[in-house]
C-alpha cells in the first residue's frame, strides 16, 4: 500500500522563511553581526520542511526571529 503525501507548499515556506529574515534585517540590523548563531534553527527549518510539517516549520522560524533578537540584544549591549 503506497502512502499519499501533501505536497510541500514551496511558495508558502519560501515566504515565511523571508518573513522572518526580513523581520530581522528591518527590527534589528545587529544580529546580522553574528548570522552563524542562527545555523541551528536553519537546519531545523529544513529539517521540518523535509517532514513537511508546517507546525514545525512555523515554530522554527519564531525560534529563529526570537535567537536574532536576542543576539542583536547582546551586540548592542556590548556596544553600550
Amino acid at each position: 500500500m503506497i502512502c499519499a503525501v501533501d505536497p510541500w507548499d514551496t511558495e508558502w515556506a519560501t515566504e515565511k522563511a523571508a518573513e522572518a529574515l526580513l523581520y530581522l534585517g528591518r527590527n534589528r540590523p545587529a544580529c546580522q553581526e553574528n548570522w552563524r548563531i542562527l545555523d541551528e534553527h536553519e537546519t531545523t527549518a529544513h529539517e521540518a520542511a523535509m517532514r513537511r510539517d508546517r507546525g514545525a516549520y512555523l515554530q522554527t522560524l519564531s525560534c529563529y526571529i526570537y535567537v536574532g533578537l536576542d543576539e542583536a540584544l547582546r551586540i548592542s549591549q556590548g556596544a553600550a
